[in-house]
């Protein structure tokens, strides 16, 4: 069950916009039984702005998410950045079918903004989580010590070809 802080009564608000602040942590993504993160410290700004038809919610987050690396399996920090742009009108029925505008009942007087938070989180985060040090060469690891010797011994055994199988080679590329 999500904390009832990601639901914002804005029936009582004045026209103009109005600022809310979430500190988002794996708590967060626990509740919606999400476990990709060993741990998380995310900022995240919710700015409302109401006018008498309709309303604007718009989300940013900065912070970061402790991930396990998909090419050593070293955890690191990742930094997570993300914004939302949300127009919520009402409507006969609720509907969230477009991503970008959400119905919602006449006479509804709050709007649970947890899964808008958690769906530009979770997609801000890359498909490929790799450590900065993989990339820079800087990171050390027994995972990347041992890729590195097997891929030695295959441009190796890459480079001690049959001379001739080279010449029947070049008969394939030569048409």
């Amino acid at each position: 069950m999500r904390a009832k802080e990601f639901t914002i009564p804005f029936s009582g608000l004045k026209i103009g916009s109005h600022g809310f602040d979430y500190n988002i942590d794996n708590s967060f993504f626990e509740s919606f039984d999400y476990q990709e993160f060993n741990s998380a410290s995310i900022e995240v700004k919710a700015n409302l702005t109401k006018t008498s038809t309709m309303m604007e919610l718009s989300l940013q987050a900065n912070g970061d998410v402790n991930v396990d690396c998909d090419v050593t399996g070293e955890p690191f920090n990742l930094p997570v950045a993300g914004n939302l742009h949300l127009i919520i009108k009402f409507g006969e029925e609720y509907d969230d079918l477009d991503d970008e505008i959400l119905i919602l009942p006449h006479g509804e007087s709050q709007v649970d903004i947890s899964q808008y938070i958690y769906e530009m989180l979770v997609l801000a985060v890359p498909q490929k989580r790799v450590h900065p040090g993989v990339e820079d060469g800087t990171l050390k690891s027994e995972v990347l010590e041992k890729l590195e010797e097997l891929q030695l011994k295959e441009e190796k055994k890459n480079k001690d070809t049959d001379p001739r199988w080279d010449d029947l080679k070049k008969l394939l590329t030569d048409k």
